[in-house]
């Protein structure tokens, strides 16, 4: 999949502009993206469209604050958390391309806006599929977990390097010696944008402030869509654990665990994931 074979839109809304990635032709599919340094829709994705736009036309954003979006400042975030943010932007956004109905698919970050958005606006999201989602989620360990410390110190202590990202990327993943050399520049390279950087400053403070993320648990129970959970059994960031209650509380739900796979599902178990999503989603109402 190359960018020739991509729609991009910069859609203008109240807060912002939401830079936006289309491809393929079916039922809409919203793909949200984590919250790591340097992330962006196409840099989570872009391995998994060829197989999605079968069957899918993939709608591909950049949440504020990453890739082409405009970037909330220290006050947007003390005012309202990132996830309200993204959900009110996305929502504008999705409005503006005349998509009222959508299944939804978010990890991590991006998994948080994805339950915040069927918890709010549940005639909207026909189908919900969720990949370790923060928000949603208790652990039954210390936190911050690996992993997130990991992203906490990427922008600190003499700032980002591509040793940090490597270890990162460690981090995120069950077997990082699948990913090479130049995963970790790019990613690397993906992290410098100056705007990005403030941001993250921004964004990580407020989450302190705000004690971490929306406890997006305490209304699990708002979600009507159909809902797949995947999660990878050595996950270091969003762990397994947490799982156990949204298998309680949301109504009708499945849990897919993967072993030997860490936090980027969608790169680490690839076919299946594709093989999963388009199954599931074929049948949610």
């Amino acid at each position: 999949m190359t960018d020739l074979q991509l729609k991009h839109h910069r859609l203008t809304t109240t807060l912002g502009d939401i830079a936006v990635a289309e491809t393929g032709e079916g039922p809409v599919l919203v793909m949200l993206h984590g919250g790591g340094p340097g992330a962006s829709g196409l840099s989570n994705y872009r391995q998994n469209l060829t197989a999605l736009a079968r069957h899918f036309r993939i709608v591909l954003p950049d949440q504020p604050g990453f890739g082409g979006s405009y970037r909330p400042t220290a006050d947007d975030l003390s005012e309202r958390s990132i996830t309200e943010i993204t959900v009110d932007a996305l929502c504008q956004a999705l409005d503006r391309l005349g998509i009222d109905a959508f299944h939804l698919l978010g990890n991590s970050l991006g998994g948080a806006a994805a339950i915040s958005l069927a918890q709010t606006r549940p005639e909207r999201v026909t189908g919900l599929v969720l990949m370790a989602p923060g928000g949603g989620w208790l652990p039954f360990g210390p936190t911050p977990t690996e992993g997130q410390k990991e992203m906490f110190r990427y922008y600190n202590g003499g700032g980002p390097t591509e040793k940090k990202m490597a270890s990162f990327i460690r981090t995120m993943v069950f077997d990082h010696r699948q990913f090479g050399e130049d995963v970790v520049r790019a990613r690397y390279e993906a992290s410098l944008d100056e705007s990005h950087i403030a941001f993250y400053h921004a964004y990580n403070a407020a989450f302190a402030e705000r004690g971490g993320m929306d406890p997006l648990w305490r209304d699990l129970h708002k979600i009507t869509a159909p809902t797949l959970l995947l999660w990878g059994r050595d996950d270091r960031t969003i762990t397994l654990d947490g799982a156990q209650l949204m298998l309680k509380q949301i109504r009708d739900v499945q849990l897919h665990v993967f072993g030997r796979c860490g936090h980027w599902v969608q790169l680490e178990r690839q076919r299946e994931f594709e093989e999963l999503v388009t199954g599931f989603l074929a049948v949610a109402r």
